[in-house]
């Protein structure tokens, strides 16, 4: 991994294929097969077909919350504010639920016109008038410390952003969000709320498409991961083993740790949120087993301890090890974070097959794909800019076996 070099992970994409609107349909787009090492063209709503029978897959049911709110400094100066993730409290439910002020770790546009003063923002709670407030308190690495306070004593942080804010679109759309990307911008399973961007991956699926899955038998689970705006960072070091991977938060409950150990070898991933939470999940097992001295209060895989960690533990006793860690502590979900990079070279424990959409061209999501692919991607990426494919979040999709 050291001697991986950004540029071999580049391609040309040009504008007019990074898809700006979704398809009138969810389940209409464009779906890429990449099969028995072979490539073919399909239409997602067909993608039942393509599962191999007693598949088990995993959805991640993060729910994206209006992140992006507006303010405008009485000079006239326009601030913008994404909230990342909350930090006092720093529990999402807890904080979503407050009715006091709470601090978020948040990146802030236009900086400079900020230096002092709070600012303030109008939103509106059944027609009545009321204010949010932002001050600045100190920086956290490139984000800033906000404290969010509003004068409508009835409603807590969540409902506030939800009529204040607005649906974080990632950058490469190059328009203001609309009224369609309050629902096209959300998994239709979409449950709890913390996400910055969608798992684009499951914005193809409909009611439909998972009846279809069930009714072949197919099985599923949830897990939750909230996408924070690092999932956009590009790498900007030539050499990838110079570039810092963004951390987030994930929940899993034993339950469906369960499931996963029961269908070890059958298991895909709805998108590469999934993917990370899941090879994340087998390598906190590995450690619980290799260092089981090291105190589990907050559960963290690093960047690269993957690749620093020699084992031949398999899949089933790294489940059955984290099973027992939730048991013992009489815990319903384990909760983690992970900043797992996932580059060519990197061997897959728990990832069988994925279904994803198209990523940027020198971006971490690439690498990832090009470690499950090999340097297929090329081809595959070839394939689908030579057939008309639409990219990035709302672009089309792929099955990957």
């Amino acid at each position: 991994m050291r001697d991986i070099n950004i540029n071999d992970y580049d391609y040309e994409l040009p504008d007019n294929r990074i898809a700006q609107y979704p398809v009138n349909e969810r389940d209409k787009s464009k779906l890429l097969v990449y099969k028995n090492n072979t490539i073919s063209e399909d239409i997602f709503c067909n993608i039942d077909e393509h599962i191999p029978p007693e598949s088990l897959l995993v959805f991640n049911n993060t729910r994206v919350i209006r992140a992006r709110i507006l303010f405008q400094k009485h000079t006239g100066a326009a601030i913008e504010i994404l909230c990342l993730e909350p930090l006092s409290p720093f529990d999402y439910v807890i904080s979503f639920g407050s009715k006091k002020p709470v601090e978020w770790k948040c990146i802030v546009g236009n900086l400079k016109k900020w230096k002092t003063g709070i600012l303030k923002t109008i939103f509106k709670k059944r027609g009545i008038e009321y204010n949010l407030f932002a001050e600045k308190l100190n920086q956290e690495g490139e984000a800033w410390r906000i404290r969010f306070s509003w004068n409508c004593e009835d409603a807590g942080f969540g409902e506030v952003i939800e009529a204040a804010g607005h649906i974080p679109l990632p950058p490469y759309i190059a328009r203001a969000d609309e009224a369609e990307d309050v629902e096209r911008y959300q998994t239709v399973y979409s449950r709890i709320k913390g996400s910055v961007a969608a798992p684009t991956a499951g914005l193809h699926f409909t009611r439909d498409v998972l009846g279809k899955i069930k009714t072949r038998g197919i099985k599923s689970v949830e897990l939750t991961l909230h996408v924070g705006a690092g999932t956009f960072q590009p790498v900007k070091s030539n050499n990838v083993y110079e570039h810092e991977m963004h951390c987030e938060h994930f929940s899993i409950d034993a339950t469906t740790i369960e499931l996963l150990l029961k269908n070890t070898g059958k298991i895909i991933p709805v998108g590469t949120t999934s993917v990370r939470t899941l090879e994340s999940l087998y390598w906190l097992g590995v450690k619980m087993i290799q260092k089981p001295s090291e105190s589990p209060e907050h559960l963290s895989l690093g960047q690269w301890e993957p690749y620093e960690m020699t084992t031949n533990i398999s899949s089933g006793e790294s489940l059955f090890t984290l099973l027992n860690f939730l048991k013992k502590r009489n815990l319903n979900s384990l909760m983690a974070s992970t900043s797992i990079m996932i580059v060519p070279g990197y061997d897959f424990r728990l990832t069988n097959g994925m279904i994803t959409n198209f990523h940027q061209p020198r971006s971490t999501l690439l690498l990832l794909i090009s470690a499950w692919t090999g340097n297929r991607w090329k081809e595959i990426y070839a394939f689908a800019l030579e057939n008309g494919f639409r990219f990035l979040s709302y672009g089309d999709s792929s099955i990957l076996l």
